[in-house]
């Protein structure tokens, strides 16, 4: 299955633009502690039972450490019927690099 990706400076300009995104973080609690960008917690592994609390309407991206993880996360949602999704390439540690230098990388 193939997901989607978005990098980091589009992500920033469709939020500057103020665009309907569902920010998917889900990395684990103490990662997102160390650095974030404001995105709704759920680590993977709790994904499959938090379904709920997520919008298949929205458009979703998914955002990790580095990537692999979204896709993981990206690829279960699609699985489960969520048609609108992405994955921020590079994760955390793009944005960091090419958006918003404040982001501690960890």
């Amino acid at each position: 299955m193939s997901v989607p990706e978005i990098q980091a400076e589009e992500l920033k300009t469709l939020l500057d633009h103020g665009d309907k995104l569902f920010l998917l973080d889900v990395r684990d609690e103490y990662e997102y502690e160390i650095s974030n960008i404001g995105g709704h917690l759920i680590p993977l592994p709790e994904l499959p039972k938090r379904l709920n609390e997520l919008n298949s309407r929205h458009e979703i991206v998914t955002v990790c450490k580095m990537g692999s993880r979204g896709v993981k996360a990206a690829e279960l949602l699609q699985e489960r019927g969520f048609k609108r999704v992405r994955n921020l390439r590079g994760g955390i540690h793009a944005w960091s690099e090419r958006v918003d230098r404040a982001v501690r990388k960890y």
